[in-house]
């Protein structure tokens, strides 16, 4: 298995879990552990062993955004490049993922930490946590994705309220706007996060990875092109395994035991 400076990548009984691993920047990103953690998301591609993906932070919190300090010693630094070799290709390989991923937020989600947790399938969060879009503070504007996942979750006009004042929002607000999917006290949260991954593991993962797609595709479609979507992924979907056996479990009154093919 890989191993890498500013990560912690672990995979077992097919669950993979990116722990982000610089507690004491509060998780910020620096240039080397975005570059690990494209590599570690191309692993999770790769593996079919894994099932589900959990992404999470050391200490305190979960990410709060870009290391400052760390790009503050470049001479010049270009947004774009940044953003186009460092954050993008993490957020596009999440959502890409035919598989889901969970965010396990234990603590603070700022900036590009948050846009990393908007990007998640499923998002559970410690009562603790707080999503920041903490780029207006600095004179800059959302990026990594949030521009994209917040107004889909929330609405335009909370959506504009967060970007635009860098509002703190506590995880029993994300829960009420919609944000998130669950809060949990801390001490609950692994409890939490193994009740998702017991389900998924044991799902039939090529479905799944097909209602990504499908879900990302209707933001952006007619009813009849997603009718005519829903018939061709069916189609895909029947031709599984994990179909097969849904069917003989049903027709045998027995739990379907999924592989994931």
């Amino acid at each position: 298995m890989n191993t890498y400076q500013f990560l912690t990548f672990e995979v077992s009984s097919g669950v993979a879990t990116m722990i982000l691993n610089r507690p004491e920047v509060y998780n910020a990103l620096n240039d080397e552990i975005t570059f690990e953690m494209q590599d570690a998301l191309k692993v999770v591609a790769r593996n079919e062993e894994i099932r589900v993906l959990v992404i999470t932070g050391s200490g305190k919190a979960f990410c709060s955004g870009q290391d400052l300090k760390a790009a503050s010693g470049e001479q010049k630094r270009s947004f774009m490049k940044s953003l186009h070799t460092r954050y993008n290709p993490i957020i596009r390989s999440i959502r890409n993922l035919p598989k889901p991923v969970i965010g396990k937020i234990n603590g603070v989600a700022a900036g590009a930490g948050c846009s990393l947790a908007l990007a998640c399938d499923i998002i559970v969060a410690a009562e603790e946590a707080t999503f920041i879009e903490v780029f207006i503070n600095i004179g800059l504007v959302p990026d990594s994705g949030s521009s994209y996942f917040l107004p889909k979750r929330v609405g335009q006009a909370r959506a504009f309220e967060m970007c635009s004042m860098g509002s703190r929002v506590k995880a029993s607000e994300a829960l009420a706007m919609g944000l998130i999917n669950k809060v949990v006290q801390a001490s609950e949260l692994d409890t939490e996060i193994k009740r998702y991954t017991d389900y998924y593991v044991n799902a039939p993962t090529r479905s799944i990875g097909i209602i990504k797609r499908m879900l990302e595709k209707s933001a952006t479609s007619t009813l009849d092109e997603m009718l005519e979507y829903e018939a061709y992924c069916q189609e895909i979907a029947g031709s599984t395994s994990d179909y097969k056996e849904g069917v003989n479990a049903f027709l045998a009154k027995r739990k379907p035991v999924f592989i994931g093919k």
